[in-house]
C-alpha cells in the first residue's frame, strides 16, 4: 500500500520574469523532486491548493505538473493526484523529449 503523504513545498513565482510561470513552478518542482526535497512516492499538493497558495490560476499549475509528467518525473494516481514517480534509466531520454516538445509550443 502506498504512503499517501503531500509534502509542503516552497515555491516562488516571479511575476517579473520572462519565464512563464508554468516553466517556473516546473522547474522548482523538478529541481526539489532531483535533490530528493520531495522524496519518490510522496504526493504532489493538489492544483487547487497549490494554485491557491501561489495565487495563480488553476491552469498554471496544471501545466507544469503535464510538463512533469510528461518528463517522466510524477504519475496520474487518478483522482488522487499526482505522486513522485521511482527514478528510471528512461528518465532522461523522456526529460529531453519533454523539453523538445516545450520549445516547439
Amino acid at each position: 500500500m502506498k504512503e499517501n503523504t503531500t509534502v509542503a513545498v516552497k515555491i516562488r513565482v516571479n511575476r517579473k520574469s520572462i519565464e512563464s510561470m508554468t516553466r517556473q513552478i516546473a522547474n522548482q518542482l523538478e529541481s526539489l523532486i532531483s535533490t530528493g526535497a520531495m522524496a519518490v512516492g510522496s504526493m504532489l499538493p493538489s492544483e487547487r491548493t497549490l494554485a491557491n497558495s501561489l495565487d495563480v490560476a488553476r491552469n498554471v499549475v496544471r501545466g507544469s505538473y503535464d510538463y512533469l509528467e510528461r518528463a517522466g518525473l510524477v504519475q496520474r494516481e487518478g483522482k488522487a493526484g499526482r505522486r513522485v514517480k521511482a527514478k528510471t534509466t528512461r528518465r532522461k531520454a523522456a526529460h529531453k523529449t519533454a523539453k523538445k516538445t516545450a520549445r516547439k509550443k
